[in-house]
């Protein structure tokens, strides 16, 4: 084994054993969008943290005798301790709860282009899967990210792939299924189904859906508004559906002057393409509202939070 596959190794191991050593001392967060989270985190007696919730779940820099010596020696050992000019600490990732599970993936703010992000969608996102019937023989989750939506139905399936193009998404990945015990979990590092062979029972993605500026990986869905990547989704995950497997896409689609072009565009995919069942559901009417005020949003009105679910025929 090279140095990098062990020092890879040991990483995940540092941040399997912290995920639990959190867990024992019943450390729970619910991770709120990037801009609550700002805002929470501007307020005074925010600044510093002063527990452990404070330093996994609400990133704030912190003194060290805010950590047992346990978990910061853990931290330390997975290369995700920062040393901040001022002389604080602080936890370069997060930690979020989803039901009975623990989620490790990248500290707020999530800046950076390989940032693997954890928030609301993803709770949307497993909350929509849970509500899809059956079991499954293979089941894959396309840019996985942290691995939440595939892992959510691992209970469920004979074989999980967790597929993303980010090395650090499928680093988080792996350490998020060993953290919650998922078993016949494999992570493959793919353009959506490039590098994965054989047929699914469930193809299940939620994308990003955002025309990014930054171009950011986990934000940018590419196109004029975001919406690329979704369609691409559907057109190429049609064919590599067993019959009578099922299609679950949570995204995001901008309206503009009452039209959300998201489905203007999929609509004739999904009809000229062996689906059945399909639905098209709106689940939230506006969020990500901040966005409007950028340049390439100059004409659309809201963001709409969309799941397309559909049959192979």
């Amino acid at each position: 084994m090279d140095g990098g596959h062990k020092a890879r190794d040991a990483r995940e191991a540092a941040l399997v054993a912290l995920g639990h050593s959190l867990r024992a001392e019943g450390y729970a967060f619910t991770t709120v969008t990037p801009e609550t989270h700002r805002r929470v985190n501007a307020r005074p007696e925010a600044k510093v943290a002063r527990s452990t919730r404070d330093v996994f779940g609400w990133s704030r820099p912190f003194a060290r005798e805010v950590l047992s010596p346990r978990l910061r020696e853990l931290l330390e050992q997975s290369g995700e301790l920062e040393l901040r000019d001022d002389g604080l600490l602080r936890s370069r990732v997060r930690f979020s709860s989803l039901g009975s599970g623990l989620y490790v993936h990248s500290a707020w703010p999530t800046v950076e282009q390989d940032a693997v992000f954890f928030g609301p969608d993803t709770y949307r996102f497993c909350s929509l899967l849970q509500r899809v019937p059956g079991t499954f023989r293979r089941a894959v989750d396309l840019g996985c990210g942290s691995g939440a939506g595939g892992l959510s139905v691992a209970g469920r399936s004979t074989e999980v792939v967790l597929s993303d193009l980010s090395t650090e998404a499928l680093e988080f990945a792996r350490v998020n299924a060993e953290l919650n015990g998922a078993q016949a979990v494999q992570v493959v590092r793919s353009d959506l189904l490039r590098d994965v062979s054989g047929r699914f029972d469930l193809i299940a993605a939620n994308p990003p859906y955002l025309a990014d500026t930054d171009g950011r990986t986990y934000r940018d869905g590419g196109g004029t508004y975001g919406t690329d990547l979704s369609v691409r989704i559907v057109r190429e995950s049609v064919e590599r559906l067993e019959p009578g497997g099922t299609l679950v896409l949570y995204t995001g689609t901008p309206v503009v002057e009452g039209e959300d072009l998201l489905r203007t565009a999929l609509e004739p995919v999904w009809r000229s393409a062996p689906l059945t069942n399909v639905s098209y559901e709106a689940l939230d009417p506006d969020v990500f509202s901040e966005e409007l005020e950028k340049e390439r949003y100059a004409d659309v009105e809201r963001i709409a939070l969309v799941a397309l679910v559909a049959r192979r025929a």
